[in-house]
């Protein structure tokens, strides 16, 4: 077997709280605990979880925008975390980020074809001739016309927008792409359009994506596996059809049955969710998702889950009652229309 292209192992991403006069430490935020998966060449994952459970600080980390506070994230055989300066900066073309806001994450002041070559200039790839060829290419390449490139993002709509933030990613030829929450902001009409634009990509450029999402339609119709977090921990990851129809883990489950379905009689028998998401400054112990868990027992309290193969499916799950529960979880029958 070859080796992944992305590989991360217990990666740790903490923030401090401080406060007082001297700004003294007080605590810390648990954003990203103990996370380990890997991603093979030219699939997608899908990161799914509640707003504020740590997806998006994981995929700034993989790519160095933020530093991990401990781990190791190896990218095609190389530890990002111990390369110096120089080093990262030359890996940094081969990762590549498409960022959610696209009125936010374009410099106004820019044209579009100043914002796609920056890349081009920071890099030094190219003349200038080329790297205005390649910048017209690339606008073309994501659905928009060659000579919209000295147009500023104010004149395009929010889907035009993320194109041109999808063809500043692609700008260095990059294998591996980190998109988070791409479409979140985009109309309804204008999100399916994205969203293939992106996967026609992959297979034309044989791309590996880190697709970050809330919206479980998306992640199924878009992601080869999945990885669902919860409060800064991965409690259940595993390809996209286990997932969905035989999720083993409550919270998997959940977040299954919140999802809108075209037939209300397919959802399945679960407890919804109940109370709120716990502080990441101070994690509940053992389980984090015991205080909302209708499954759960006074052990989930005590030890903090591994994720281990389920007996059955095989892919991994964070639950000590994983193999107990599974049969409540399962997905029911659907129901013929005359019943």
């Amino acid at each position: 077997m070859t080796a992944p292209l992305l590989d991360v192992r217990n990666l740790v991403k903490r923030y401090p709280v401080r406060g007082g006069v001297f700004a003294r430490k007080r605590g810390e935020v648990h954003a990203v605990e103990d996370v380990s998966f890997f991603i093979e060449k030219g699939e997608t994952l899908g990161l799914v979880g509640e707003s504020g459970c740590g997806k998006s600080t994981l995929g700034r980390a993989i790519i160095r925008l933020e530093d991990a506070t401990s781990g190791s994230i190896t990218f095609d055989g190389e530890d990002l975390l111990a390369l110096p300066s120089r080093e990262l900066f030359d890996r940094r073309r081969h990762l590549q980020m498409i960022f959610q806001d696209p009125y936010s994450s374009l410099n106004p002041r820019m044209t579009v074809g100043e914002i796609v070559r920056e890349p081009l200039i920071i890099h030094r790839s190219g003349s200038r001739r080329e790297q205005h060829e390649e910048v017209s290419a690339l606008l073309e390449k994501v659905g928009m016309k060659a000579e919209m490139i000295d147009r500023y993002p104010h004149e395009f709509s929010g889907g035009q927008r993320q194109r041109i933030g999808i063809a500043r990613a692609l700008a260095l030829k990059p294998s591996f792409i980190i998109a988070d929450e791409p479409i979140s902001a985009l109309d309804v009409s204008v999100q399916a359009q994205v969203l293939n634009l992106m996967v026609s990509l992959q297979r034309e450029l044989n791309l590996t994506y880190l697709f970050i999402s809330h919206d479980l339609t998306v992640v199924e119709y878009i992601s080869d596996r999945i990885a669902v977090m919860y409060l800064g921990r991965i409690v259940e990851i595993g390809p996209t059809h286990v997932i969905f129809n035989s999720p083993a883990h409550p919270y998997t489950r959940s977040l299954i049955d919140a999802a809108p379905v075209r037939d209300p009689r397919l959802r399945g028998i679960a407890e919804p969710i109940r109370g709120e998401t716990p502080s990441p400054i101070n994690p509940p112990p053992g389980c984090t998702f015991h205080p909302r868990c209708p499954f759960a027992i006074p052990r989930c309290r005590e030890v903090v889950p591994p994720l281990e193969s389920h007996e059955t499916s095989g892919h991994r799950v964070a639950c000590i009652r994983k193999d107990e529960i599974v049969g409540e979880l399962k997905r029911p029958m659907a129901v013929s229309a005359s019943d």
